[in-house]
């Protein structure tokens, strides 16, 4: 047999017959069902007293209690210093949404807006990304950035020169191994034009592939004659004119296939992430472009660095940008690039995040940081604009 506070109804289900809290307001328990909302108040409707129950309910630190909005409007229980909630306003343009601000950025980036077209520099600008510390970005900055100037008019190529291969991926071009390859141009002389495939699904973006076979062309090449021009020789016979930028993709490492990129490329695109450990690997990266500009290119020189993995929640990213922009001056790019998942996710869908979520922090700023690259290609910002 139950309790006798059991109250028993006709849904059946046995809520107490009683208040619920010691101390709490013993009024009776009704609602739809007998789930126990409090009763209506004389002169309310039903909609109108469950809001002013529910609506805006706040716990007090000091003591167990509920409090609604009505009455802390009113002063509330002694004691009790808590300031009403507030409820935001709903926005009168109903389309102004979140959804529609991340379609209109979307379009933005994909570049279907109605704006003028980025321009174009007046020769190909031969970029090599380079940092031996693994981890910083540099594949995603080249595949991110010639897939966003690619599809504001640009005519890009990016030269995998990674043995595993991660740009190729990530522009969906085969690079298993006996594909022809960029290890095929350095170790047997086949010409670029015989290797350079497009990349998939986006128009005016094309890519040399790296094959696992690359891995090797380091120990083939030691003693090969000028084995540190081979690459260099390669784009000497190869038509640019059709091209407006070349990205070099360097491996992790200061090697013969790094060196390669080096004595080939005029320009040094140096991404640096916003950790301490990025900064010690800089300056060694520094004295070899040094050496390859003393005896091999005398044209080499850091144009440009673009400090990625940015998170602005830690101090430290902030010291280490700061760090950066003073050693470097006007060549670091205003725009940084944030953490982003879906930077990690896109090349798992064989695409760059341009084109994988357009709409994304990470894709709107490499689309900024290619504007800032176009830009300097068309010399209309000057250094104090882009410092």
């Amino acid at each position: 047999m139950r309790p006798s506070y059991y109250r028993q109804d006709a849904a059946g289900l046995g809520w107490p017959a009683g208040s619920l809290a010691a101390g709490a307001d013993s009024r009776p328990v009704t609602g739809a069902g007998g789930l126990g909302w409090p009763a209506a108040e004389p002169g309310l409707t039903t909609a109108r007293a469950r809001d002013r129950e529910s609506r805006g309910v706040q716990v007090n630190g000091e003591r167990s209690g509920i409090e609604t909005v009505e009455g802390a409007r009113n002063g509330g229980q002694p004691g009790t210093s808590l300031p009403p909630v507030v409820v935001p306003e709903v926005p009168g343009n109903q389309a102004d949404t979140p959804i529609e601000r991340a379609a209109q950025a979307a379009v933005g980036v994909r570049g279907l807006a109605d704006r003028p077209s980025w321009p174009r520099p007046s020769r190909c600008r031969l970029m090599t990304i380079a940092n031996q510390k693994g981890g910083v970005g540099k594949t995603t900055t080249a595949v991110n950035l010639a897939a966003s100037l690619a599809q504001h008019g640009a005519q890009v190529l990016v030269i995998d020169l990674d043995p595993q291969g991660n740009a190729s991926t990530a522009l969906d071009v085969d690079h298993y191994a006996g594909v022809p390859s960029v290890y095929n141009v350095l170790i047997e002389d086949c010409p670029l034009a015989e290797v350079i495939r497009p990349a998939g699904g986006m128009p005016g973006l094309y890519c040399a592939p790296a094959t696992i076979d690359l891995a090797g062309a380091e120990i083939e090449l030691v003693p090969v004659v000028a084995r540190e021009l081979r690459l260099a020789r390669a784009l000497r016979a190869f038509d640019t004119s059709q091209l407006d930028y070349v990205f070099v993709d360097c491996p992790p490492s200061l090697g013969l296939l790094t060196l390669n990129a080096l004595v080939a490329a005029a320009e040094v695109l140096l991404p640096i992430q916003c950790e301490y450990y990025a900064l010690e690997g800089v300056q060694q990266l520094l004295n070899t472009a040094d050496l390859v500009r003393v005896n091999f290119n005398p044209g080499l020189h850091v144009s440009t660095v673009l400090l990625t993995m940015y998170d602005g929640r830690t101090r430290l990213a902030s010291d280490v940008a700061d760090d950066v922009r003073t050693h470097f001056g006007a060549s670091v790019l205003r725009t940084i690039i944030p953490r982003s998942v879906r930077v990690s996710e896109a090349p798992s869908q064989g695409q760059s995040v341009i084109s994988y979520d357009p709409g994304s922090s990470g894709a709107i700023a490499y689309t900024e940081a290619a504007k800032e690259l176009a830009m300097q290609s068309a010399g209309s910002l000057g250094p104090a604009q882009r410092g």
